[in-house]
């Protein structure tokens, strides 16, 4: 029977899993055919887009092919100019940056598709076969991730291709501009170059005159000028009025703009400054404006004119820059200067302002007359030699403060309108270090300068002085702009001179540092492509298995974690002062729920921060465990201190506010952190206890869970007094305290009979153990009144003094008419407290009695 039972159950199992076999085969088949549907719907709906993309995708290619091939002729000729290398880099770099956006698409799609395909298992080996609809899914999934992976190849391919070119570009530009600094050509000093070079400056003036002096008498230039009349005199008329007059209108505005507040700050006369450039300046390009309105200059004349309003700025800012760095004798220099010394020193940075305009003003005629390069150098070494002197004479002055009287300075910080200039003179000569660094090494530049430019390498001098130059200028207004962010922080904050000493400063001060980097790059001859190249650089980041790490994703982890973590302090703020307190939790629990709240809220800030950073923690875990046996060796005791504080906010075997003593500490529980507690002791001192003594330590804590605690209070009675008395006496007084409780009731304990005095203690339960010093000496203070009622006596420890040779004092007494007055007194009963007054004699001859009577006897 049960074998038959047995049979007939196993032929239902086979049938069933049969149909089930049967079924789950039909349903794999029914999806297969309608993803296969959707998928060749959606190509047909989407077919003349996709042929649309597959074009224009094709005409890319196709540009993109033609441009590579380009660059590779240019590279292997080698006969473009520099700026057509500059332009076709350009065109490279475009075509890479598109290659790199598409070599990033379709990633999840692709790991989307591959996954599929994992999910369906290893593919058959050789001469098994797998089921047609599971096949046939596989082969569709195959084909779609192919297709998108197809893309992603050429991209990858192209992108090599684009960055080989562009690294072989800027090899061949680097080596040319090598080759120019390093070319050799004749000595300015040849006698024989001056009349060539001296003809053909006079030869570019004479035209540059020639030309417009024939526009001007032309028929069609009059016709337009008065054509355009009232338009170029009011040009002229507003554009002279800003150049001559802009200065003084702008002081006038600075005195209206200090009246409305900030004296002494700075910041209005910063803002003066600037307007005393900025007017000026106007004035230029309004006058360059009905220059070229009438049309009275020639094509040269033209070309020149386009300069004009860089020159001004040149020769404007840099005035500027002189009044802000060496102020006048009323006030204190950024860089401190002798006084008489300062006028000076503007003076050469005006110099130098007019020799930079001046060599701006020689390449733009090079450039028009196509002068040969013995005329160049020979017209190129005198401002070379100048901004060399210059140079030097501004370094002597700035060696030549050291030599200034201290009372000079003195009397020009006392005589600034400021009443605080020590701080001022504090900081201009803590920023005046580094520029005197810079200033050495400008120096040297400066005197190596005209020495290459004399043996012909005049393209190295004038690579070495200008950027010298410009380095030092840019320093300077670097100085210059921290100086006013500090003036105006003190405006915004209140804070006045006070703020220069602030780390806001130095923030400032460090952003600036870090703008000024690319820019000292591109004075010292570094190429735009090149900022722009390792700007792309640091912008991809780097890569850590899988993940990418830009600096927008950090940003992006920054911004997102200092929200998490501003929101967490929020909620907890909230919970603390206005949730908790009206709840019955008592004050340890309170705190212990806002800690955890505050340790979750970071742990899910820091996730939700990684997560929309995109950063990929599954590929960190080589480092996480580095880093676990790191912290199991080196860290231990602080992951030892932060488990035991979690446990400590978990179990709660201690809470703020409790009566602990741990250590032979004993005081109150004010904070307990993730590393340590902060114990506040009875004298007011703060005790730092690591979590991990709390945990593995014995502590005593007097008021877990509830504040009732015992007091002690022991007292000692004169012999003969009657215990039960006492005992009456002192249940009374411990009942009659307020908080002592009368369950259980207090108890009286006749301890034992002491050396000196009946020992009792009173033992009672107290409502609240904090107060127990303040009971005990209530209850001390009304055991002595009542004692003193009931005539009760409180004894004290007495002892008894027995002198071993007595006859030596009489002996003494004869020997000596006139003893000592002072006296010994002794004791003679431990009861009635009689004390017996001696006669002492003088102490040597005590001793020397004593000596006789009994050599034996101890002295």
């Amino acid at each position: 029977m049960t074998t038959a039972f047995r049979q007939s159950a196993r032929a239902r199992c086979a049938t069933t899993a049969l149909w089930s076999h049967a079924l789950l085969t039909r349903l794999i088949a029914v999806f297969a055919l309608w993803l296969a549907v959707t998928v060749l719907g959606s190509i047909a709906a989407a077919g003349p887009v996709f042929a649309q993309m597959a074009a224009q995708q094709q005409t890319y290619m196709q540009e993109w092919e033609s441009t590579a091939l380009r660059a590779e002729q240019s590279i292997d000729s080698r006969r473009a100019s520099s700026a057509a290398f500059e332009q076709l880099r350009k065109e490279l770099t475009s075509f890479r940056q598109d290659f790199q956006a598409e070599k990033s698409k379709n990633k999840q799609r692709i790991q989307t598709l591959t996954n599929q395909i994992s999910a369906l298992g290893e593919p058959p080996a050789e001469g098994e076969t797998e089921p047609e609809d599971i096949a046939a899914l596989r082969e569709q999934l195959t084909s779609q991730l192919n297709q998108l992976k197809s893309p992603r190849l050429i991209a990858e391919s192209a992108f090599s291709r684009a960055d080989g070119l562009i690294s072989e570009v800027d090899s061949i530009i680097r080596e040319r501009r090598t080759k120019y600094l390093l070319q050799r050509g004749p000595s300015p000093l040849n006698p024989e170059l001056w009349p060539d070079a001296l003809a053909a400056l006079g030869w570019a003036g004479r035209t540059l005159w020639l030309e417009t002096k024939s526009q001007i008498g032309s028929d069609t230039t009059v016709e337009k000028i008065w054509g355009s009349f009232p338009e170029i005199l009011l040009l002229v008329l507003l554009g002279s009025f800003l150049l001559l007059r802009g200065r003084f209108w702008a002081r006038a505005m600075g005195g209206r703009l200090r009246m409305m507040g900030a004296r002494g700050t700075g910041v209005w006369t910063f803002i003066v400054s600037l307007l005393q450039v900025a007017l000026p300046l106007l004035g230029i390009l309004l006058l360059t404006t009905s220059l070229e309105v009438s049309g009275i200059l020639g094509v040269r004349g033209t070309l020149m004119l386009e300069h004009l309003p860089g020159w001004a700025l040149i020769l404007f800012s840099f005035h500027w820059l002189g009044d802000q760095l060496f102020k006048a004798p009323e006030e204190v220099s950024l860089v401190p200067f002798a006084v008489a010394r300062r006028g000076e020193a503007r003076l050469m940075i005006d110099l130098w302002a007019v020799i930079l305009v001046l060599q701006d003003v020689l390449y733009e005629l090079y450039q028009l007359e196509k002068t040969s390069v013995d005329t160049q150098s020979v017209l190129s070494f005198p401002l070379i030699l100048a901004a060399a002197l210059v140079m030097y004479r501004l370094n002597m002055l700035g060696v030549s403060k050291a030599e200034a009287e201290p009372s000079e300075l003195a009397q020009g910080a006392a005589d600034k309108a400021e009443p605080d200039t020590e701080q001022e003179t504090r900081i201009s000569i803590g920023a005046s270090r580094l520029f005197d660094v810079v200033r050495r090494g400008a120096f040297f530049l400066g005197f190596a300068a005209p020495l290459l430019a004399a043996v012909g390498y005049v393209n190295a001098a004038e690579a070495l002085i200008y950027p010298a130059i410009s380095t030092l200028l840019l320093l300077a207004v670097l100085f210059v702009v921290q100086r006013f962010a500090g003036d105006l922080y003190g405006f915004v904050s209140g804070q006045g001179d006070a703020a220069r000493d602030s780390l806001v400063l130095v923030a400032v001060g460090f952003t600036l540092s870090l703008i000024a980097l690319p820019l000292l790059s591109l004075i010292w001859g570094a190429r735009v492509a090149d900022m722009t190249e390792l700007w792309s650089t640091f912008l991809a980041g780097f890569q850590i298995g899988d993940t990418q790490i830009s600096p927008v994703a950090f940003l992006s982890f920054v911004v997102v974690f200092a929200l998490g973590y501003g929101v967490t302090r929020v909620v907890q703020s909230t919970l603390r002062t206005s949730l908790l307190p009206k709840t019955k939790i008592d004050p340890g629990g309170q705190n212990a729920i806002v800690s955890g709240l505050g340790y979750v809220g970071v742990f899910l800030a820091a996730l939700v921060a990684i997560s929309m950073a995109g950063l990929d923690l599954s590929s960190l875990a080589i480092v996480a465990g580095a880093l676990s046996v790191g912290i199991g060796f080196g860290l231990q005791t602080i992951v030892s201190n932060f488990v035991s504080g979690i446990i400590l906010l978990v179990e709660r075997p201690i809470s703020k506010g409790d009566w602990i003593e741990v250590g032979g500490l004993m005081g109150y529980v004010r904070d307990i952190s993730v590393r340590s507690t902060r114990i506040e002791t009875f004298d007011r001192s703060d005790v730092i206890v690591p979590n991990s003594d709390l945990i593995t330590g014995t502590v005593t804590n007097y008021t877990r869970g509830n504040t009732v605690g015992r007091v002690i209070v022991p007292v000692g009675v004169a012999y003969g007094t009657d215990p039960r008395r006492v005992e009456a006496i002192l249940n009374e007084i411990a009942q009659s305290h307020p908080m002592v409780l009368l369950k259980p009731a207090p108890s009286v304990i006749f301890q034992g009979f002491g050396a000196d005095s009946l020992d009792f203690e009173i033992r009672a339960i107290l409502r609240d153990v904090n107060w127990v010093l303040s009971v005990k000496s209530d209850l001390n203070y009304e055991i002595a009144a009542r004692f003193a009622a009931e005539e009760i006596e409180i004894p004290f420890a007495q002892r008894d003094l027995w002198i071993r040779n007595p006859e030596a004092f009489a002996q003494s007494k004869a020997k000596d008419a006139q003893p000592d007055q002072n006296s010994v007194q002794a004791t003679t009963g431990a009861s009635t407290g009689t004390r017996l007054a001696v006669d002492r004699p003088d102490l040597d001859d005590m001793h020397d009695s004593a000596a006789e009577a009994d050599p034996d006897a101890d002295r």
